[in-house]
């Protein structure tokens, strides 16, 4: 596609949509491109260039197999135009291909009435990908619905079959029966993150009895949260509910994530030996802004 690099990278972001950059690092001898050109490369899509033919075909497929795995990944490697892309510039260029995951934290909000309209403005900018389900049309409308997914809730079983394992659900109708189905439905399922409910101790007491009754398991209910937000709120205002329900997902999120490891990305000796395989380009140390020196040391 035709789509400048730079802004597919600002869309991938903002979906959450996984994909890898390409950079040229380096060129000798005749090549397509210069050092510094960019293109971006999604699971089904390509955007900008680097140079086309057999060249970027053979970036495209090994990026793609990259970005199935779904990890942070950086590969730095040498393409000879003649002997490995068969192509008649007879140059070389040396390319990273950084990946950038999938955004794998989804969201379905159920219900459009005061608390959702403000809440999804909010989550909209979040690193989440959100879809958002109700009868109400109208209600959707009111709201820029351009950076989520909306559906009409029409068949609760349904709709709730269909979220992807690891939702996070968070429950927000104007219809405590309809509340109670979609969250029996959400915590018949094992593979769910939090479902989470707007509501009184009251309203929570009562349906966990209700859901206790119906079948559901100890540890499915550990997943349910009602009522949604952190305690120390205590304002009744739409905006300051949705505010609150946007703080405690944060701070779940972190707790999932609170794992932090020594070394993030690629470690430095991995780092030299990718340029090592590289080569050097008409034998020339391949630099990248760095003293010479600094490749002699650990």
């Amino acid at each position: 596609m035709n789509r400048p690099w730079y802004l597919a990278v600002a869309d991938c972001k903002e979906t959450g949509e996984g994909f890898a950059l390409i950079t040229v690092l380096g060129a000798s001898g005749s090549t397509p491109r210069e050092p510094g050109a960019k293109m971006v490369i999604t699971s089904d899509a390509t955007y900008d260039t680097i140079g086309g033919g057999q060249l970027e075909y053979l970036i495209t497929q090994q990026a793609r197999v990259l970005i199935q795995d779904n990890c942070s990944e950086i590969v730095i490697k040498a393409f000879p135009l003649a002997g490995e892309a068969k192509q008649c510039c007879g140059g070389q260029l040396s390319v990273m291909i950084e990946v950038f995951p999938e955004n794998t934290w989804k969201l379905a909000v159920f219900g459009a009435g005061h608390v959702a309209q403000q809440l999804i403005p909010i989550l909209s900018r979040m690193p989440c990908q959100v879809s958002w389900f109700d009868k109400r049309a109208e209600l959707i409308q009111k709201v820029d619905t351009s950076k989520v997914k909306t559906a009409s809730l029409g068949n609760v079983q349904q709709a709730v079959a269909n979220l992807p394992r690891g939702c996070d659900v968070l429950i927000l109708t104007h219809d405590h029966v309809l509340d109670y189905e979609i969250a029996k439905e959400c915590l018949s399922r094992d593979d769910l993150a939090i479902v989470g409910m707007i509501g009184s101790e009251t309203k929570s007491q009562r349906f966990i009895k209700r859901l206790q009754s119906d079948g559901i398991s100890e540890d499915n209910l550990n997943h349910f949260i009602c009522p949604i937000g952190i305690p120390q709120v205590k304002g009744k205002l739409p905006i300051e509910i949705a505010v609150s329900i946007c703080a405690q997902l944060i701070a779940l999120r972190q707790i999932d994530n609170q794992a932090v490891h020594d070394r993030r990305g690629l470690a430095w000796k991995d780092l030299k030996n990718s340029l090592n395989q590289a080569g050097t380009l008409e034998g020339h140390q391949i630099r990248l802004g760095l003293e010479p020196n600094l490749f002699n040391e650990d």
